[in-house]
C-alpha cells in the first residue's frame, strides 16, 4: 500500500502546516505507546505537569539560514513540555550555547511559553516521539524521514545543517539519498564539515549535547562553542 504522508505534506507550503499534521502522528505504535504511557505516570518531580505526550512539531525561525537536526525528544523533556531540548539537561547546554552564539534570545527553556525565540535557526529531530531506552528503531526513522524532508523544502532560505549526534547525522544524509542524490559515505566525527554538492546545504557534525558525553568531558561548552562559531562563519548574507 502506498504512503499517502509524503503526497499530503508535498502539498504544503508552510512548516506550521505541517506541524499541525505532525502533532497528530501515530505511525508507530511502540513510541506511541512509549509516550503516552509516560505522559500518563510521569516523573516524581513533574507530577504537576500536564505532559504534552505527542510528537515534537519542528521549532524556530521560518525564515533560518541554519537547520539544527537532533535525535528525538527526552521522554521528561520534550515529551513533557511539548518543545524539543526543552526541560532537559540537553537543552540547557544547547541553548546557553546558541544564546551565546547569537541563535537565540535567552540561555534557558523551561516550557513553551518562556519566551525562548531562534534567531535564524530552527530545530527539528531524526524521531519525532519519545524513544525507549533513547533507541528508535530503522522502520520508526524511516517513519519520521517525510517531516525532516519537507522542512529541508519549506525553509527555503537554509544554507547549511548541523547534526548533534550521529543518529542526527545519518539521518539528514538518508533524506537527501532517498531524493536520489548520489552523497558518499560521509564520516561523523565532532567537528567534521561537509560541502555537499548539486546545491545542498552545507553539513556540521557535532557530538549531541547528552548528559552522557557533558557530564564525562566528551563535550565541552567550549568544543560546543567552536561548533556554533563554524556555522556562523559559514553563513553567508
Amino acid at each position: 500500500m502506498n504512503d499517502p504522508l509524503p503526497e499530503i505534506l508535498n502539498g504544503l507550503s508552510s512548516v506550521e502546516a505541517m506541524n499541525e499534521i505532525l502533532v497528530e502522528c501515530r505511525r508507530c505504535p511502540r513510541l506511541v505507546a512509549w509516550r503516552e504511557e509516560t505522559a500518563r505516570t510521569k516523573r516524581r518531580a513533574f507530577m504537576d505537569w500536564e505532559y504534552w505526550g505527542r510528537p515534537i512539531p519542528g521549532f524556530g525561525d521560518p525564515k533560518a539560514r541554519l537547520l539544527i537536526v537532533g535525535l528525538a525528544p527526552a521522554a521528561h523533556g520534550g515529551n513533557r513540555t511539548g518543545r524539543s531540548f526543552t526541560g532537559d539537561s540537553s537543552g540547557n547546554f544547547l541553548y546557553a550555547a546558541l544564546f551565546r552564539a547569537g541563535f537565540a534570545n535567552q540561555p534557558t527553556s523551561v516550557h513553551r511559553e518562556d519566551g525562548l525565540k531562534l534567531q535564524d535557526a530552527y530545530i527539528a529531530a531524526a524521531c519525532r516521539c519519545a524513544p525507549p531506552d533513547n533507541k528508535p528503531t530503522r522502520e520508526e526513522l524511516d517513519n519520521c524521514r517525510p517531516y525532516l524532508l519537507t522542512e529541508l523544502r519549506l525553509l527555503k532560505n537554509l544554507q547549511g545543517m548541523v547534526a548533534l549526534g550521529s543518529i542526527g547525522f545519518e539521518a539528514v544524509l538518508t533524506v537527501f539519498r532517498a531524493q536520489g542524490y548520489q552523497i558518499p559515505r560521509l564520516k561523523f566525527g565532532h567537528g567534521a564539515f561537509y560541502e555537499l554538492e548539486n546545491g545542498l546545504p552545507w553539513l556540521l557534525a557535532s557530538y549531541h549535547p547528552s548528559q552522557q558525553n557533558t557530564q564525562t568531558g566528551r563535550l565541552t561548552p567550549a568544543m560546543f562553542d567552536t561548533i556554533w562559531q563554524k556555522a556562523n562563519e559559514r553563513l553567508v548574507v
